[in-house]
């Protein structure tokens, strides 16, 4: 551990923040200026000012904890009681001039830590997947190799690993293609096919499973990871007593040339040189109510995204929950296919 990769100054603004707390893992980056102890900001912290639609440009420091829990030097056995009682998992220590001399994490295993949520997952397999094109054209889009195991599943062991052990099946394109891998596979798993007669999209494929569910339930596409916890997923869901939650990656994009800024009588005001654009996106991951399937119009060809937004036009609950960027890998394109394909390798 380099104490180089939790620290950072008080003007880093939010976005590298993110960045710099996702490379090392830990969900948490110190605040200092001249190394020397001005706050704390953790992954919780960005979240709630994204759902509070804040500017993820800001400065750090205006939206950091300032008064962190740390321990001076010659306290620091106390690290582990100190972390146990307030409910954290690291704890930084600090000389005599404040300066950060060394960060202590909680010892734990992760496996411990994963609520078993025992709730269904949709996966939607059903499409054909044109934008894979060659590849779809001879192999369905749910049995794409990335590695050693089809992306399903890829989708279907993040899942186990909370606990979610069924998993619903909408099929169409090639469907016999997919359950006979399902069903001779060596290591069999608790799947139903649900068969459209016709394509019916993210949403009308959906209104499939009406009745069958009397609980909250997760629905992916077949195409992307989510590489968070799960059962904070959940419990923000019915938290927020929410009809849908999207989860949503906030994503930050460099435009490759400069731009120029323009007034109304065609005067030049300013120039920006490679600016970036940030903005919050679906990643084609929900949690989802029962109720919200009556939504859905029967035998109708919709999209997910269609059903929601009749939900926000009647006033329901539609929630977010925001994600880092690096945490969603998409292969719905050919370039973010090899993408994906090097992240799991990595």
């Amino acid at each position: 551990m380099q104490l180089s990769d939790y620290i950072i100054n008080s003007s880093t603004p939010l976005l590298n923040a993110m960045e710099i707390m996702d490379s090392n893992g830990k969900g948490i980056v110190y605040v200092c200026d001249e190394n020397k102890l001005k706050g704390s900001l953790t992954d919780g912290d960005i979240r709630r000012h994204i759902l509070k639609n804040g500017n993820i440009k800001l400065p750090v420091f205006e939206i950091a904890n300032h008064h962190p829990i740390y321990l001076n030097y010659q306290d620091q056995y106390k690290a582990n009681e100190i972390m146990e009682l307030h409910k954290i998992r690291s704890i930084p220590i600090l000389n005599d001039d404040d300066e950060i001399i060394d960060i202590v994490f909680i010892r734990e295993n992760k496996q411990s830590f994963r609520a078993q949520l025992e709730i269904p997952v949709v996966i939607m397999a059903g499409g054909k997947g044109t934008r894979l094109y060659p590849y779809t054209q001879i192999l369905p889009k749910p049995l794409i190799p990335i590695g050693e195991k089809t992306i399903t599943e890829h989708i279907m062991d993040r899942f186990e690993e909370f606990g979610c052990k069924h998993f619903d099946i909408i099929v169409n394109y090639k469907k016999n293609f997919i359950k006979s891998y399902f069903l001779d596979h060596e290591y069999p798993k608790d799947i139903t096919f649900i068969e459209e007669d016709k394509y019916l999209g993210t949403g009308g494929g959906l209104k499939l499973l009406e009745g069958r569910y009397s609980s909250s339930f997760f629905m992916s596409n077949c195409d992307i990871l989510i590489e968070e916890d799960y059962s904070a997923i959940l419990n923000f869901h019915q938290e927020k007593k929410n009809l849908v939650t999207m989860i949503c990656a906030v994503k930050n994009i460099t435009i490759p040339y400069g731009t120029v800024d323009v007034s109304d009588s065609g005067q030049v005001i300013s120039l920006n040189e490679k600016p970036q654009i940030s903005f919050i996106t679906n990643t084609g991951f929900y949690v989802l109510e029962p109720e919200f399937l009556h939504e859905i119009p029967q035998n109708t060809f919709i999209h997910i995204t269609d059903v929601i937004q009749r939900c926000i036009d009647k006033g329901k609950r539609i929630g977010m929950y925001p994600i880092y960027e690096d945490h969603w890998l998409d292969m719905g394109q050919l370039d973010e296919l090899e993408k994906m394909r090097q992240k799991l390798k990595s």
